[in-house]
């Protein structure tokens, strides 16, 4: 059933807003439906409000809120306004009587169920009994010899505790720095927000696409070249090759970039 609005109400429709911030986004139907799992066809009957196709007002609810999600919008108003159009939210199915259902459906079947599940566990317990008798001749007898080889070198190993070790860099943006120059190393980071990202090597195959939220980062690399696809560009701090690129990109700005082993030239 297609939803208007109504005389007191001018905001558009669930399917509308959906679709104004998709294209807002920069997104394909496509790409919406590879980040969400959503399929095509119920991505486009749910931009012209049609939910026939949902398979029920719970999975309706669920795509409205992944929709959503992916094209940077919040869902809740939009579940709303779906459950006062539908009649509300249904009340939960009370538990006590599924599970009455349930139990005394099951009931015949009870004595059957635990004495199979007896002789799992008897015969569980039993092998773990016979490995654990078998192969405890050889451990202790192991270990007595790392023991007793052990002893002479005592001062050897109180000295080596004491040696500072080798400085090695921590794995943060220096590790990227260090980046191979045969491959090429693109890093991601939502600094300021979130974003959906798409990320595909050189054969076009695909390495990520979902979001990535506020606080997350990713590293891809690849021999010859990275394809990247941002849905709010001005949220991602990029480092290429290990430096840091410095130009900015505006919230809600779509980018599709390429990156190769040579780049950046300057940054």
């Amino acid at each position: 059933m297609s939803i208007g609005n109504s005389p007191e109400d001018d905001r558009p429709s669930i399917g509308r807003a959906l679709q104004q911030a998709r294209i807002a986004a920069g997104l394909t139907v496509e790409e919406v439906s590879s980040s969400t799992r959503v399929r095509i066809p119920i991505v486009h009957a749910i931009e012209e409000d049609d939910f026939s196709r949902c398979g029920g007002d719970v999975y309706a609810r669920g795509h409205i809120r992944n929709i959503a999600r992916a094209v940077g919008i919040d869902p809740e108003p939009l579940v709303e306004r779906y459950d006062g159009d539908h009649g509300g939210r249904p009340a939960p199915t009370p538990a006590a009587p599924l599970f009455e259902a349930e139990r005394i459906r099951s009931e015949p079947r009870r004595p059957n169920w635990t004495a199979a599940m007896v002789a799992a566990i008897v015969a569980v317990i039993g092998f773990v009994g016979f490995t654990l008798f078998n192969g405890g001749d050889d451990k202790p007898s192991n270990t007595a010899q790392v023991a007793e080889g052990s002893k002479p070198d005592k001062t050897a190993a109180k000295s080596t505790t004491t040696k500072p070790a080798d400085p090695k860099p921590a794995p943060s943006e220096s590790a990227i720095a260090a980046a191979p120059r045969d491959k090429v190393t693109v890093k991601l980071g939502a600094s300021q927000g979130k974003s959906w990202v798409s990320v595909k090597d050189h054969n076009g195959r695909l390495l990520f696409d979902g979001l990535l939220l506020e606080g997350e980062s990713k590293t891809f690399q690849d021999k010859e070249r990275i394809d990247l696809v941002l849905g709010n560009a001005g949220a991602i701090e990029l480092f290429v090759n290990g430096k840091k690129l410095q130009d900015r990109f505006e919230p809600g700005q779509v980018e599709r970039l390429t990156y190769t082993k040579g780049d950046p030239e300057a940054g």
